[in-house]
């Protein structure tokens, strides 16, 4: 599995595991709801800023972004 695949699915999974819509999350990283949705689907890769900003989002460190689950 390449690393956006990865970042995609932790993101999904951590966000399930917490009960929030992808616009929930999207509200509280500060950006769009699409482009949330894109990451999550793999099509967009994610910078390391936003990389912070979803893990500070979903209250875990930004490692647990890009770790195997």
């Amino acid at each position: 599995m390449n690393l956006r695949n990865r970042v995609a699915l932790n993101i999904q999974d951590l966000r399930r595991e917490r009960a929030l819509s992808q616009e929930e999350l999207a509200l509280r990283a500060s950006v769009n709801r699409g482009y949330m949705g894109k990451l999550e689907n793999a099509k967009y890769a994610a910078s390391l800023d936003m990389l912070e900003r979803i893990a500070v989002a979903l209250g875990v460190d930004a490692s647990a972004l890009l770790s195997p689950r």
